[in-house]
């Protein structure tokens, strides 16, 4: 009798499999394919998932609020991640990635014999965070990467602006002799927007709200002032590039001052109790062969 019983649920589960699976299939061929020819490739590890990233997108896309979206767009924008997602489809794989999870903390539970609702939440809302946390970090590298290359890039446009180029000619100078980096791509894409048609202004202004970095913003309100007021374009660049490297000597002074406060953890937790037990296992050893201990 039981064995007859467990066939049947068998069976009835292989039948709600089956039709679960043809009913996702059809929704999944609903889904338009994605055309990506203009867009950066996407990494290995969001590959197998962008299908399913499509699919939440067509099919529960309308119903994320908007402020949300905007929200998300300028935080793609500032990471320079709007070529490799939009905003829907990065709250959908934020959505996916909560399921996940939830997914595998559920089944770590379950071979643990436990069940705890709080630590499924806690995972659901790891999962949620974890796209948003990677972006902050892809946020701050790319902040450092271009402090550290602005100065350089000021030097060339100072030279080339000393030279006889205009604006427009100097930053295509530096952009030929700088080195690689985000502050390059920005730079280039600031010549696109002027071989499109935009004034200088309008184009420097754009580059601002790219980034949004304070130490551009001084960069282009010193261009945008010298342009409307007649000023020696090249002595406000030699004064920017001279502040911008002396920031940089800053935050290196900085960072080295940091790092003897940085070592403290290590040297009490690893390094000094292994230096005692090194030094004090012979005298240990001592009293012991003497019956001291």
């Amino acid at each position: 009798m039981l064995l007859f019983i467990a066939l049947v649920v068998s069976i009835g589960l292989l039948v709600i499999a089956g039709i679960a699976y043809r009913s996702i299939s059809g929704l999944a061929g609903v889904v338009p394919p994605e055309d990506r020819t203009y867009l950066d490739p996407l990494p290995k590890s969001l590959r197998p998932l962008w299908p399913l990233v499509n699919f939440v997108v067509h099919h529960f896309g309308s119903r994320f609020g908007n402020k949300l979206v905007a929200k998300t767009e300028l935080q793609l924008r500032l990471t320079s991640l709007t070529f490799l997602m939009n905003a829907h489809q990065f709250i959908a794989l934020s959505v996916i990635g909560a399921v996940i999870a939830a997914l595998l903390a559920l089944l770590a539970m379950l071979a643990l014999g436990v069940f705890f609702v709080p630590v499924l939440l806690g995972a659901a809302l790891l999962g949620y965070f974890y796209p948003r946390i990677w972006t902050r970090d892809v946020r701050r590298r790319r902040v450092a990467q271009i402090l550290k290359h602005l100065s350089i890039y000021l030097d060339f446009l100072t030279l080339a602006v000393e030279a006889g180029l205009n604006i427009n000619g100097a930053i295509q100078k530096a952009v030929e002799k700088g080195p690689a980096g985000p502050l390059r791509w920005e730079l280039e894409h600031v010549l696109r927007d002027l071989k499109s048609g935009l004034n200088r202004t309008e184009a420097l202004r754009r580059l601002d709200d790219r980034l949004r970095i304070k130490e551009v913003t001084n960069f282009v309100g010193a261009v945008v002032q010298a342009e409307r007021m007649g000023a020696g374009l090249a002595k406000s660049l030699r004064f920017q590039s001279e502040q911008r490297r002396s920031e940089r000597f800053q935050r290196a002074e900085k960072k080295a001052m940091e790092a003897p406060v940085k070592l403290v953890f290590p040297l009490l937790v690893f390094i000094f109790p292994i230096t005692f037990i090194v030094l004090g296992f012979p005298i240990a050893m001592k009293f012991v062969q003497e019956g001291f201990l």
